[in-house]
């Protein structure tokens, strides 16, 4: 049940995530339509990521509940209310600590380096929160400082807003995005800058209880790379995820660099590790990680 909210393998979170070919015969599929999607897989596998670390922050560790579900946590945060912070090997310091005083810092310190979630970090992530974030009109923004996961060096801006409307019982959130990607081995960066809108379509009347949670995204981005080039991936039908299922469950993403047109096909709602890249009317079953 602690699986990551948005551990979306190969879409992009909208849009691309990590993915692999199931077959090694890639000829028929454009060169820069794989590059594109290449670069979404950072994308996604980063950003996922910091948005689970974000909004899953457990009240113990906060000292108050500021992420989406309240005391419950995850991401780097299952709750363990009898052994708070047990294995973990970064720090939590939150900013003013007086409860119920916003805005609030929270930074995440890994040192300089710390293994977490089969993934080596180090430097800061530094969220502040107006408010918390499983209240509507609150927000979470997100920079950092050295940050770097693996070999990957980020930077930028990420922003949650929980933007559900006065008096519904149907949660929204928006994130929005200017980031890079820095692989320190190669030198070479990606950047993105966009908008995803998560509805909650599912699970709504458990709102501190994310086991019956499915969520609905949309949204578009842009992205460049170092190598001089940009592509587009925007969700044409909305993309289906559930808490309980590793990977997206249903919808489609297009895919563009500069007269090429992609799409990627999640399939028919059932939770299961492979989805469909199709350009020209080619079309690769790919596994998804």
């Amino acid at each position: 049940m602690r699986s990551s909210l948005l551990s979306v393998s190969c879409a992009l979170l909208l849009i691309t995530a990590s993915c692999q070919k199931e077959d090694s015969n890639s000829a028929d599929i454009p060169a820069n339509v794989q590059e594109a999607t290449a670069n979404e897989v950072d994308f996604t596998e980063t950003f996922d990521d910091v948005f689970n670390n974000t909004a899953g922050i457990d009240g113990t560790s906060a000292g108050e509940d500021l992420g989406m579900y309240g005391a419950t946590g995850f991401g780097l945060f299952p709750s363990e209310p009898n052994n708070p912070g047990a294995g973990r090997c970064f720090t939590v310091t939150v900013t003013p600590k007086e409860r119920g005083v916003f805005p609030k810092t929270v930074v995440l310190d890994f040192g300089d380096g710390c293994q977490m979630n089969d993934k080596l970090r180090k430097g800061k992530i530094i969220t502040v929160y107006s408010g918390p974030l499983h209240k509507p009109g609150t927000k979470a923004v997100t920079e950092f400082n050295g940050y770097q996961v693996d070999n990957r060096k980020i930077s930028g801006r990420h922003v949650i807003e929980n933007t559900t409307l006065p008096g519904s019982n149907q949660r929204q959130f928006t994130r929005t995005y200017e980031t890079r990607v820095l692989n320190v081995e190669t030198q070479v960066w990606r950047q993105w800058a966009g908008t995803t809108t998560m509805t909650q379509v599912e699970g709504n009347g458990t709102t501190l209880w994310p086991g019956d949670d499915i969520f609905q995204f949309t949204g578009s981005r842009k992205g460049e790379n170092s190598l001089g080039r940009s592509w587009t991936a925007v969700v044409t039908t909305p993309l289906i995820k559930a808490f309980t299922c590793k990977w997206i469950s249903k919808g489609v993403i297009k895919i563009s660099v500069n007269d090429q047109n992609g799409t990627l096909n999640f399939g028919n709602g059932n939770c299961d590790d492979e989805a469909t890249i199709t350009v020209n009317g080619v079309s690769k079953t790919i596994k998804l990680r």
